[in-house]
């Protein structure tokens, strides 16, 4: 809408006189003078009170020219007139009256053309003038980088700023004389203009209004302004002026949307969370829940918004929830509430139920507030004790395997025993060794069982015991020699393994005993185990004896302890070598992690 377009008639008889519409009226029912003209400047038709304007009040004025009878300076009526016509606008103009020069005598001339080409001329008191002062002041307003105007106590602009001006790309003259309701900032729709005009109204009636609106730019674009209207008062009280003025408040309204729509957003997380939160203020009362703690609960929003959070808690625990809350402030942190404590909270209906309660601090303006998240835990702890159940029954059950496992070795070495009796002395021989191997595979089964630990085997201890029970078997025998187990520090094997690695100590021991010390020769067999690294072990076995024949090698020989050694070193996921020198030493690397087992 260009800003120079006509004004919508309204008022008496059509004239702009405000925003609503009003029915045409007779000349005569007007209060202010009034008289309709040609488009010649001829008088057609006029009131009382024009009449009593014109210089001659007696004088016949139908069909005179105004330039030759006019309440006004001719020129400058004849001057308005030409405006009219020449642009079809409604126009004004503050002319003195008659030929007068001084301003007391200052009349406002407004014209409008009407429908069939006369035109209709208002007259009405002008605005009191300008002070002296009146081109320093426009500077001022000039300078000032806010929207600010002045306006005549019934909205006529008096008065723009640049600012106000040149971000409309319009000119004073756009607007001056005109009411500020029609002006271009307010074409937008209707209603703005509407509420434009009872603001003025009511800043006319002595009050400030002051409200946030949009307001047209140049381009078409609009701008939202916080826009208040202040009058001006003279001694006697009389609203003399308009004083309008606006801020750009765009920025603050693209800011109050983006945190609307981040409140949003946050409420909506806040509702989906299948959890129940709670935000508690420093005193202890619930501002914020979301549904979930309705769900878990069964109270109302309502009815928990601003009660205390000791509502949700069973009888016994309210009265030491206070101070520890406090405490909690005083040096808040994020964390669960009871550390390994149970917790239980208190339905609607009566009935408690175990939960589990995260805190989390969040610092306000109004203070320190704390979220709470509460879970149901009632199904999690009955999934648990089922587990813990069955968990305690599978371990009775592995108790009993490895109890019953140990003594069905006892009994197969007890047997080995009583047939190694009485059968031959290379018979004999082989059984004593099948019941060595028997009772290493039953040790292991021992320890698990005196341990009650399923998971892994001492190596330490085992190997201690194991060269315990060698050296108890073979006292009575030919080979006087001394066993010593060197294992300080402990070192864990899973049961995969540790059966390998036990036999493997075994059959080496057993070799040692049996063929390193002839001919009633004495010795050391000595067993060390040491940790290399975090994943890997070294197990020595060494004797000071005759040493191992040249043609003689694990995995080659023909006694079955030989052929062994790779076989049960490679099932304990380990590496072995053999040194000849002062007698014969094995030394085997064993994995500790479980995925090298094979």
């Amino acid at each position: 809408m260009d800003p120079r377009e006509p004004a919508r008639p309204g008022g008496p008889a059509g004239i702009d006189s405000g925003i609503e519409r009003a029915p045409t009226v007779p000349l005569s029912a007007l209060p202010m003078p009034a008289a309709v003209i040609s488009a010649r400047g001829q008088y057609a038709d006029a009131n009382a009170a024009f009449s009593r304007l014109l210089p001659e009040p007696d004088a016949q004025w139908q069909g005179q020219p105004c330039d030759a009878l006019s309440p006004v300076d001719s020129a400058g009526l004849m001057a308005l007139l030409q405006r009219v016509q020449a642009q079809g606008l409604p126009q004004s103009a503050d002319l003195m009256a008659g030929t007068a020069a001084a301003t007391s005598n200052l009349l406002r001339c407004r014209c409008q053309p009407l429908a069939d080409g006369n035109m209709l001329l208002l007259i009405d008191p002008a605005p009191a003038p300008a002070p002296a002062s009146a081109p320093q002041a426009h500077s001022i307003l000039d300078h000032i980088f806010t929207f600010v105007g002045v306006l005549a106590p019934d909205g006529t602009v008096l008065e723009a700023n640049r600012a106000s001006l040149e971000a409309a790309g319009i000119t004073l003259d756009d607007v001056r004389g005109r009411k500020f309701w029609d002006c271009y900032w307010w074409n937008l729709e209707p209603e703005t203009a509407h509420r434009i005009a009872r603001a003025v109204r009511s800043a006319a009636a002595g009050a400030t209004p002051r409200f946030d609106i949009e307001k047209r730019m140049a381009g078409n674009s609009v701008l939202t302004i916080d826009l208040i209207l202040s009058p001006v008062h003279d001694d006697s009280g009389t609203v003399t002026h308009l004083i309008y003025s606006a801020i750009d408040v765009s920025d603050r309204k693209a800011g109050e949307a983006a945190l609307q729509r981040s409140e949003q957003r946050f409420r909506q997380v806040v509702e989906s969370a299948p959890d129940g939160l709670a935000m508690v203020d420093a005193n202890g009362h619930m501002v914020l829940v979301n549904t979930g703690m309705e769900n878990i609960f069964g109270y109302t929003r309502g009815e928990m918004l601003g009660n205390i959070i000791e509502m949700l808690m069973p009888q016994r625990h309210r009265g030491a929830h206070g101070a520890l809350f406090q405490g909690y402030l005083a040096d808040p942190t994020a964390r669960d509430m009871a550390g390994r404590r149970e917790l239980y909270a208190r339905r609607k209906d009566g009935s408690e139920f175990p939960v589990e309660i995260g805190l989390n601090p969040i610092p306000t303006e109004t203070g320190t507030m704390v979220l709470a998240t509460i879970q149901d835990v009632t199904r999690r702890k009955a999934d648990r004790q089922l587990i813990e159940r069955s968990l305690e029954e599978k371990t009775v059950l592995l108790h009993e395997i490895h109890h019953r496992v140990k003594n069905n070795l006892q009994v197969i070495s007890s047997l080995l025993n009583l047939q190694a009796r009485n059968a031959a002395p290379s018979v004999g021989q082989a059984l004593s060794e099948s019941q060595g191997r028997v009772k290493a595979m039953a040790l292991i089964h021992q320890l698990l069982y005196e341990r009650n630990d399923f998971s892994q085997v001492d190596l330490a201890t085992y190997l201690q015991r194991l060269c315990g029970l060698l050296q108890e078997s073979y006292r009575s025998g030919p080979a006087r020699f001394s066993l010593h187990v060197n294992a300080a520090e402990p070192v864990h094997l899973n049961l995969q393994r540790a059966v390998p690695c036990g036999l493997l100590v075994n059959e080496l021991v057993t070799n040692a005993i049996k063929h390193a010390f002839p001919d009633g020769r004495s010795g050391h067999i000595n067993v060390t185990l040491a940790p290399i690294d975090d994943d890997h072990c070294a197990i020595t076995v060494a004797d000071d004896g005759v040493g191992l024949p040249s043609e003689v090698s694990p995995g080659t020989g023909r006694s079955l302890g030989m052929q062994l050694i790779p076989l049960l070193s490679d099932q304990a996921g380990g590496q072995w070598q053999v040194f000849r020198e002062h007698g014969t030493r094995f030394e085997l690397k064993i994995s500790t992690t479980p995925q090298e087992a094979k």
